[in-house]
């Protein structure tokens, strides 16, 4: 028998088990293709000004080969295992460790590397279409074409070549440490068994769920002021995610074999076929999987968040915009009004023009300043704001002495606390002016260059406005005291604004903004960091869930003799389909479950750092991730279906 023949038979019969595998590998090798083309595709040096494109890319594409080269590394140790028993006979009939070994790297040599090529065609032809969907949420004019990039073609034929090399020598080294005998036994060792859930398993199990409590509560903590300084947030931090994790792998380890242990113990062993397949089955096997699964579960709820997170600030970046710069355009300058407000004239659009006067007073909030974080000013109660007078805001008339404060962020109210009305001070160069606060409100009425960092301005009455600005601290004040606000009548005619805008020698420091720039740069931003994570999820998604699926395939088979057994006991297809759909549930759901509940406390501890919106764009987010990985769940149910009508 050639060494050829065997080569040839063993890929025919072991091409029903390597077809997610080559699927998989095409799959990552497509995705790593298509990220290097982007990186040296030209159009993308177009964009290096505005969105630092190639220089994000290239960072990404290191995370990527990392998850890609776990994977398959993880992925050849799952399926060199499943064929222990065929190097074993191949040793029994007389093929030496060396000749088996060269037959195992032809196999792997043709498998590999066609799907490399088929991988590298299949990146090529997405990757006009990745460029199209960067620029279209990046907001970049730029037209994408179809390159085809050498230096992106020898980049990944190198990585996956250095990968290939990895899988060979893992090969290598599992064959030369295992005896004929043993290779024999371990498909059947690679799963611990204990049917006992003992007293320590009790303890691991409940330690595991406290800490995941624990860590959720410090993350609940985390920036409500408990945290004093930065030296305590960042160990608290570093709590938070040591605490999660490890509470995670006891988790698996212990909890869930305990709260199986407890529901079979309730109904005193009796179990019905559903049960034994999905509840039992779990239990044995969920301890041996619990370092991967806590990988997985971790990974899972790093890429479920970072997305949450880029995605909440893309989707705030208009509201974001429309805070920093009211009007469609601002300015602090007469001078630089005056100019854009010519060239618009000059162009025929239509505009309309706000001025507010607005005065830098130093202010007392000791009487309504609940808490503050600490650590940020000397004096946390005495802050320096914008006020304007009510006259301003249209639609507004305060009695002497009343104070609202408007243009208060959702991420201001996690630094300052203020009680819904107090006494308040203004303190003027001479004289202290006391007031009343009255409400407080999110309304943005003036831009950035008036709020100190975005801290709220007071709105008052026009004669307390006029007490005030006849008593100026002349130290405190803005080069400019007057926020000028350009609106375009007719909204079909912004862009041409902008561009005029943009094309005006103005003054880069003098509050000059335009709203359209500021949302294209959010969006520029923010969107290629969710283009990266959510490329880099989507990797991690197809990867893990494609290893679950690895090994409920190992199970399936492991499990034939069982469902033979069970369908000559009388016991229906459709009775087994049933535990085993439950069981899916569980083996697909639980680190979905746990990753889900990981990243929502994540990212409910510190999302307003990022935008105005928290559950729109966290709840798309997690429902499209547990679609696409409820796609492995149902493939595993499939084969499993495959494997009980062979049963018999």
């Amino acid at each position: 028998m050639s060494i050829n023949y065997i080569i040839l038979r063993n890929l025919k019969k072991n091409a029903k088990n390597y077809y997610l595998y080559v699927f998989a590998l095409i799959f990552s090798v497509a995705l790593y293709f298509a990220f290097v083309t982007l990186q040296y595709d030209p159009a993308m040096d177009e964009a290096k000004g505005t969105i630092k494109g190639a220089a994000a890319l290239g960072a990404a594409s290191v995370l990527l080969i990392a998850i890609v080269t776990v994977f398959l590394l993880y992925a050849n140790n799952l399926f060199i295992k499943r064929r222990s028993k065929e190097i074993g006979l191949f040793q029994l009939i007389g093929l030496t460790k060396n000749k088996i070994f060269r037959i195992l790297t032809a196999e792997n040599f043709i498998l590999y590397f066609c799907s490399l090529m088929i991988g590298i065609g299949l990146g090529f032809a997405g990757s006009k279409l990745l460029l199209m969907i960067l620029f279209k949420i990046t907001a970049v004019d730029v037209n994408a074409t179809l390159n085809f990039s050498v230096d992106a073609f020898i980049q990944t034929m190198a990585v996956f070549l250095v990968i290939y090399v990895l899988i060979m020598l893992m090969n290598y080294t599992f064959m030369k440490r295992q005896s004929i005998l043993s290779l024999f036994r371990v498909q059947s060792s690679t799963e611990e068994q204990v049917k006992k859930v003992s007293f320590v398993e009790i303890l691991i199990g409940i330690l595991g769920i406290c800490m995941i409590l624990g860590g959720y509560y410090l993350s609940s903590k985390l920036f409500g002021g408990d945290f004093t300084s930065m030296p305590e947030l960042l160990m608290a931090m570093i709590t938070i995610l040591g605490s999660v994790i490890i509470g995670t792998y006891l988790f698996y380890k212990g909890s869930v074999r305990f709260i199986f242990y407890l529901i079979r113990k309730q109904k005193s062993g009796y179990l019905n076929i559903r049960e034994v397949l999905s509840l039992s089955s779990i239990m044995f096997r969920m301890k041996s999987n619990a370092l991967m699964l806590t990988i997985i579960t971790t990974v899972s709820a790093l890429a479920i968040g970072l997305l949450s997170l880029s995605y909440i600030s893309y989707y705030s970046a208009e509201q974001s915009a429309k805070n920093s710069v009211p009007s469609d355009f601002t300015f602090a300058s007469d001078q630089d009004a005056e100019q854009f407000k010519q060239a618009l004239t000059t162009n025929q659009i239509p505009f309309d023009e706000t001025r507010i006067n607005v005065i830098q007073v130093e202010t007392n909030f000791k009487d309504t300043l609940e808490a503050s974080f600490r650590g940020t000013s000397s004096d946390s109660n005495t802050m320096i704001i914008g006020v304007i007078s009510d006259s301003a805001v249209e639609g507004l008339d305060l009695p002497e002495g009343e104070v609202r404060l408007s243009g208060f962020s959702d991420i201001l109210k996690t630094f300052l606390s203020f009680k819904e009305s107090g006494a308040i001070e203004f303190k003027g160069q001479h004289d202290v002016i006391p007031g009343q606060m009255v409400g407080i409100e999110k309304d943005y009425i003036v831009s950035w260059y008036f709020t100190n960092g975005s801290l709220p301005i007071a709105i008052v009455d026009d004669s307390v406005f006029e007490h005030l600005k006849k008593d100026l601290d002349p130290e405190i004040q803005k080069e400019s005291n007057t926020y000028i606000g350009v609106d375009i009548a007719d909204q079909d005619k912004l862009i041409a604004a902008n561009d005029i805008f943009l094309k005006l020698p103005l003054s880069q420091d003098r509050g000059n903004d335009s709203q359209l720039r500021d949302l294209n740069s959010q969006k520029q931003t923010m969107g290629l960091i969710m283009f990266i994570v959510g490329f880099l999820g989507l990797t991690f998604l197809v990867t893990s869930g494609c290893i679950l699926y690895f090994k409920q395939m190992d199970e399936s088979e492991e499990e034939k003799p069982n469902y033979t057994i069970l369908r000559k006991l009388g016991f229906t297809e459709g009775d087994l389909l049933k535990g085993i759909q439950a069981k899916q549930i569980f083996n697909f759901g639980i680190p979905l479950i746990v990753g889900l509940f990981h990243s929502y406390f994540a990212v409910k501890s510190g999302w307003f750092l990022f935008g105005s919106e928290l559950w729109t764009p966290m709840m798309i987010v997690m429902v499209v991730y547990t679609v696409l990985y409820s796609i492995f769940g149902f493939l595993s149910v499939l084969y499993y279906k495959k494997v009980i009508n062979g049963a018999l």
